[in-house]
This record gives C-alpha cells, sequence and structure tokens, in this order.
C-alpha cells in the first residue's frame, strides 16, 4: 500500500481563520481523493492545530473515512493527556509520543518533534504568516530537507516564504 504521509504546522495565533479553515477543507478533499492512503500528522500547540485538527476530522468522515489515519504526535508526555488518554485515543486514531524529544527541555522537545514530523512527511502543510517562531523555523527546516510546502496562508497575506 503506498502511504502518503502529510504534517500540519502553524502559529501560535492565526488570523482570518474562516477563509483558513475553508482552504483547508478544500486541500483535504483533494489529498483523501487522490492518495490510496494518506497518514495525517499533527501536534496540538496553538490555534492553527486546533482548527487543522477540527477540519483533518470532519474530512476524514465527510471525504472518505476508511483510507486515512489521523495522528497525534506529542513532543513528551503531557499531563492533559495522561489524564483524558480514553478522550484523546476516541478522537485521533493514535497518539504518538515521539522519542526524539523525551525528556528534552520542554521549549526544545516541541522543535524536535516538529523536525521528525517534517523527516515523516511527503507534504508539510502550514499556515506561516511572519517570519518568526517555531512554525517558521519547522518550515524553514521542511524547505531544506526539500518538502513539499503549502502554506495555506500564501494567498492572503502579504508574506510568502520563499
Amino acid at each position: 500500500m503506498n502511504i502518503y504521509t502529510v504534517s500540519f504546522f502553524g502559529h501560535r495565533e492565526i488570523e482570518r481563520p474562516i477563509e483558513t479553515e475553508n482552504r483547508l477543507d478544500k486541500l483535504l478533499h483533494d489529498l483523501i481523493n487522490q492518495n490510496e492512503y494518506i497518514e495525517f500528522l499533527i501536534g496540538r500547540d496553538g490555534e492553527f492545530d486546533l482548527l487543522a485538527t477540527s477540519v483533518i476530522k470532519r474530512a476524514i468522515n465527510k471525504y472518505g473515512y476508511g483510507n486515512t489515519s489521523f495522528i497525534l504526535v506529542l513532543p513528551y508526555m503531557k499531563a492533559e493527556y495522561r489524564n483524558n488518554k480514553g478522550n484523546y485515543l476516541d478522537y485521533y486514531d493514535e497518539v504518538e509520543i515521539c522519542a526524539e524529544s523525551v525528556g528534552i527541555h520542554y521549549k526544545s522537545a516541541i522543535q524536535i518533534r516538529n523536525r521528525n514530523m517534517v523527516d515523516r512527511s511527503d507534504l508539510v502543510v502550514c499556515c506561516i504568516q511572519r517570519k518568526i517562531g517555531g512554525a517558521y523555523k519547522t518550515v524553514q527546516y521542511a524547505m531544506k530537507q526539500n518538502r513539499k510546502i503549502i502554506n495555506i496562508a500564501d494567498d492572503f497575506m502579504a508574506f510568502h516564504l520563499k
């Protein structure tokens, strides 16, 4: 089976969430319908992650549940997950703790987890609106790794990655 892996990254706070949601929905529709099997990797560290999580879950149910896997990748064991494991496993197909980032200072652990997700991905979907922050650094890393990148914010922001 051919597995196509997509990871998602964005700023802690995003502008124009409704447009972002609509663009993600269209992209996910196309990805789900164009791939034999698709694996979605996401964190849970900001507004974009939460918005993307909701859109991914809805798209899986709407466009083709059965050829997808939805994986939450945590940088380390978080109390919220430990205390609500059942709820997480009801929502995500799988929850992973990134082995490379366990035991690292929490600020560094997120970046290490993000790089691990990029390394596993065929496509990086992002919502980058500023040339600062962890999401921006992650996408810069993805560019160096020659990953295909789609910036959902490109059409409505003056900022472009390159």
